[in-house]
């Protein structure tokens, strides 16, 4: 099948590696097409098992090698608000699977402030949006982001913008402060919705039977507000990178192949 930029694409692995290796493999292949001609791409990550395990993928595949990572920032979708070497931090993960193993300039990687950094949680926020403010483009007051990597839980949250809370409808924010977030740690930062679908592409991993019915609704078109997930659109593609089990209430003439 062929996606127009409007549509939502499914992609589907038998199992959570392969899934892995090949959204590396897409990875690489975009990030190359990117920059071949020097242009920088600003790659917004994501945390979990899942965004762990594509940037193993990403260190172990054999054109890492090939991309000028001098070109590339890394920046994060959301991020626990905790101590900048505890490892619920989604910027220590990052590090350890991929950062620390590529040549990447230490200015081009974004994190977000740390509980143990002097800021406060909203200063933080305030802080990161000042950040992604100095790299603006298309008239927006951040980098559109060649790829943003998106988790979905099984509530269909994705980054920090939870079902049914006042963070998702926001619209006048770069980046907000959470507290008492429904999933621990209970404050975080995240991006706002509207910074997210400014991105290119925006890629949703997620594996297991347990998110098959918040990919269901998020591919019916559900409320963004009861289901996060549904409302995440990226200009040029929205691609579901999913595994079998997560893929077992998805139509058929919504899977391609050949992606």
């Amino acid at each position: 099948m062929t996606a127009t930029p409007a549509e939502k694409t499914v992609v589907v692995e038998s199992t959570p590696a392969a899934l892995a290796e090949r959204v590396a493999d897409r990875f690489l292949t975009r990030v190359r097409a990117r920059t071949k001609n020097g242009r920088i791409a600003h790659i917004a990550l994501t945390g979990g098992s899942m965004g762990g395990a594509v940037l193993r993928a990403v260190a172990a595949h054999p054109n890492v090698g090939v991309i000028d990572w001098s070109l590339v920032h890394f920046w994060w979708g959301d991020e626990r608000f905790v101590a900048h070497d505890d490892a619920d931090r989604n910027a220590v993960q990052s590090r350890d699977a991929l950062l620390d193993h590529i040549d990447v300039p230490a200015e081009n990687v974004h994190e977000i402030a740390a509980s143990d950094s002097g800021l406060t949680l909203d200063e933080a926020a305030e802080a990161y949006a000042q950040e992604l403010a100095r790299f603006a483009d298309d008239g927006q007051a951040w980098p559109s982001f060649a790829v943003c990597f998106l988790g979905v839980g099984p509530d269909g949250h994705i980054a920090s913008l939870f079902p049914d809370r006042a963070e998702v409808t926001e619209t006048d924010a770069v980046a907000l402060p959470v507290r008492d977030s429904p999933k621990p740690p209970p404050e975080r930062v995240t991006l706002t919705r509207p910074v997210i679908n400014a991105s290119k592409r925006v890629w949703l991993v997620l594996t297991g039977a347990d998110k098959a019915s918040a990919l269901g609704l998020a591919l019916a078109g559900a409320s963004y507000t009861n289901v996060p997930a549904a409302g995440a659109k990226g200009r040029k593609r929205t691609i579901f990178f999913v595994d079998e089990a997560a893929a077992s209430e998805v139509s058929e003439d919504l899977i391609d192949p050949s992606y």
